[in-house]
């Protein structure tokens, strides 16, 4: 891990990293994030019931969307080609929460955490907009980078 902060020029102005002298190489992220909410409100999730349709297809739709225009929402971001893009989840009804996992795989220069980290973030506010008219008490939480492969600085994978 770099002690700084690659996003800043050496006079502390924002700009994009030059990545153009950095070799393709495969690179591999994975993020995870929960949305908690109400027992009825999951139970229509997961029963199919939900008056807007497939709550959790339309979400990993708008998951994978997410991912492939993170450039476009985050501004220092590189426009990638992705490769793979997977958005999965998990439900838990004594919790009350949906877990959604992505995985997004590129060949390039840079890596794809924040791909990733975006595609989780989308998918969850898209079942927050499908559900907020039944629980507006919905909560986002614990989005965070799994793991990472690939580049320069190798493999890393939160304990």
């Amino acid at each position: 891990m770099s002690d700084r902060l690659t996003h800043f020029n050496a006079d502390g102005a924002a700009h994009m990293v030059d990545v153009g002298d950095k070799p393709a190489t495969r690179r591999r992220a994975r993020a995870e994030g929960t949305i908690a909410m109400a027992a009825p409100t999951l139970a229509q999730i997961e029963a199919g019931g939900h008056r807007k349709g497939d709550v959790l297809g339309v979400a990993r739709l708008a998951g994978i969307m997410g991912a492939k225009r993170t450039a476009d929402l985050i501004p220092l971001c590189h426009p990638l080609a992705l490769t793979a893009v997977d958005v999965a989840f998990t439900t838990d009804a004594t919790s009350g929460t949906v877990r959604c996992e992505a995985r997004v795989e590129t060949t390039g220069p840079t890596g794809v955490e924040m791909e990733a980290l975006c595609a989780v973030q989308i998918a969850l506010l898209t079942i927050y907009d499908m559900c907020k008219a039944v629980d507006r008490g919905m909560t986002i939480s614990d989005v965070r980078l799994l793991e990472k492969e690939g580049g320069r600085s190798g493999h890393w994978q939160r304990d």
